[in-house]
């Protein structure tokens, strides 16, 4: 079974960028859905953006015009490009990946997360 590795996270000021990335051990070329997810304390979980394989992308309304996903099949590989950052994108960030959005949570393989703390 494929596993994921994010990696990127850190603390960072309002306004600045970080770009996570999610490694996987295995091919992730034939995967229909890579995405990434956050969770901040005391909230539920909720899709940031995903791509698919045709390279169609999505983005939660918070995060369109400042966030950017993509893939890398070469590398096994998918990134976050967060720019602009604010203090409410504090969460912990997982990426995951699977036959469907919406069936993600159960069918999906999911990384143990990456912290991104964003504060003055």
């Amino acid at each position: 079974q494929v596993q994921l590795v994010e990696s990127g996270g850190g603390l960072v000021q309002p306004g600045g960028s970080l770009r996570l990335s999610c490694a996987a051990s295995g091919s992730i070329f034939a995967i229909n859905y890579m995405a990434w997810y956050r969770q901040a304390p005391g909230k539920q979980r909720e899709l940031v953006a995903y791509i698919t394989t045709g390279g169609t992308t999505y983005y939660t309304s918070s995060t369109k015009g400042r966030f950017s996903i993509d893939r890398d099949n070469a590398k096994n590989t998918v990134y976050l490009q967060m720019n602009d950052l604010k203090p409410e994108d504090t969460a912990l960030y997982h990426c995951a990946i699977g036959p469907s959005i919406p069936t993600m949570s159960s069918t999906g393989t999911w990384g143990r997360g990456t912290q991104v703390t964003v504060s003055t």
